[in-house]
């Protein structure tokens, strides 16, 4: 059976590099949670042909079958597991997982709230005891290797005990893409402890929790800001002397704001490519919105596959 090879890929290929070395694994069980529109089972589909997935196809036959109609799809050759409605396939979908028969979640034409609603119930989901949280992957054209920032989707408000499970669920994600001691900057808007910046007194706690254990596998420094935990010579200039800056894997941002703004301005000033998922589940969480590209849908499934195949020792 073919396996994930891990490591860094090449500068500036990196979103190409997860698929390829993906396609060359077998394909993971994935329930995708009622594709019954034109992006969602097209992405689905598209996935399946790259060898990425096995779809499992959830949600009402009729609006499924409709919907490949429509494209002029065949989808003969996939199962689909009929439900009444999309809540009933979040929930079907959920149900799946449990029984051992889907490897993963992708999220279809349904609402992210009412998807994860399904995943985080108490008796018929699939949580664990950690926070659920996004991970977002970034090739950057003028950083030298993948860029993973956190959370930019899920955590509105983050206090500190979900801060660290935020953190240490990107560090397992990014131990699964082959990176054993990823580096992770905590950002705040300065790079000294004040008393009145909540961002600051989080990032320095978090720095000790990982001291004493309570976060493991990781290299983290913080508070920095943007600047220099991006750039070496930015530290250098202000007097930091840190093993994070300049050479950063992940960046937890303060809040979901904040992730999200950084997140879009690379994509959009930046012509950064990204790909992402939901991870603090007892699988990933394929959550590619509905604009999202054929680069960012197939880069977002070789990433679950990693996680599937190449599970951190942690995880």
């Amino acid at each position: 059976m073919a396996t994930i090879e891990t490591g860094q890929p090449p500068a500036h290929n990196q979103l190409e590099y997860f698929i390829e070395q993906a396609r060359r694994a077998r394909p993971i069980k994935t329930a995708v949670v009622h594709p019954v529109d034109h992006n969602s089972l097209l992405g689905a589909i598209e996935a399946a042909e790259q060898g990425l997935i096995e779809p499992l196809l959830v949600g009402p036959a009729n609006k499924i079958q409709a919907a490949a109609d429509s494209e002029g799809l065949d989808i003969s050759g996939y199962e689909i597991v009929a439900t009444e409605h999309s809540h009933m396939a979040a929930e079907r979908a959920c149900e799946l997982v449990r029984m051992g028969q889907a490897e993963a979640l992708m999220k279809g034409s349904l609402g992210t709230s009412e998807l994860l609603a399904a995943v985080v119930h108490k008796t018929r989901g699939v949580r664990t005891d950690r926070r659920l949280s996004h991970v977002f992957v970034f090739d950057v054209p003028n950083y030298h290797k993948p860029l993973v920032i956190t959370d930019a989707a899920i955590n509105i408000e983050p206090d500190l005990m979900v801060k660290r499970d935020i953190v240490q669920s990107a560090i397992e994600f990014c131990q699964s893409l082959g990176n054993p001691q990823p580096k992770v900057a905590i950002l705040a808007a300065v790079e000294k402890v004040k008393p009145n910046m909540q961002s600051t007194i989080d990032a320095a706690a978090l720095c000790k929790m990982a001291d004493r254990g309570q976060i493991k596998g990781g290299i983290i420094d913080g508070p920095l800001a943007f600047d220099n935990a991006i750039s070496r010579q930015a530290a250098i200039d202000k007097h930091i002397d840190s093993p994070v800056s300049g050479d950063t894997d992940i960046l937890l941002a303060p809040d979901l704001e904040s992730a999200n703004m950084i997140a879009k301005q690379l994509i959009y000033l930046a012509n950064a490519k990204s790909a992402g998922i939901a991870v603090g589940a007892r699988v990933p969480i394929i959550l590619t919105s509905r604009a999202e590209g054929t680069l960012g849908r197939l880069a977002s499934c070789a990433l679950a596959s990693y996680m599937v195949l190449h599970p951190a020792k942690g995880s």
